[in-house]
């Protein structure tokens, strides 16, 4: 399974942030554990970048990056990501630019805490408890 993670759901693990910080690691352990493929936006990066500036010295950005790239792929942020998110006119854009990278990529969900900024979105958002609850088979 592919599954594009939102950045809430990275900064819940990195900030353990309560009390979602269980339900996000066990996503991130999905991703890191099973089939599942995770993937986050280049622009997921220079979010939790900007996000964590205070807690996170600049001459460790790059142990960070090593970190998440080493459980998630990285998707390239293109043009045609960008334009489809400006085409769709919705009121965030970087949840735009998430929904049009996850359909590029040909995801099977979004991985999100925010799923009513992706109502519109061709690819269907849900939180980590609705992955476990509705998505999650043990083989």
């Amino acid at each position: 399974m592919r599954l594009l993670i939102d950045n809430n759901i990275l900064l819940d693990v990195l900030q353990k942030r309560c009390p979602h910080y269980e339900n996000s690691r066990r996503i991130w352990a999905e991703c890191v554990e099973t089939r599942n493929n995770g993937y986050i936006s280049a622009l997921t990066f220079a979010d939790i970048v900007y996000i964590m500036r205070k807690e996170v010295a600049y001459n460790e950005i790059d142990a960070l990056l090593a970190t998440i790239t080493k459980f998630f792929s990285v998707v390239d942020l293109t043009l045609f990501d960008l334009d489809k998110a400006a085409n769709m006119k919705w009121r965030d854009f970087e949840d735009a630019v998430q929904s049009s990278t996850a359909e590029r990529i040909n995801a099977d969900y979004i991985i999100t805490r925010n799923t009513k900024d992706f109502e519109s979105s061709k690819v269907k958002a849900i939180t980590p408890e609705e992955y476990f609850e509705d998505v999650f088979t043990i083989d």
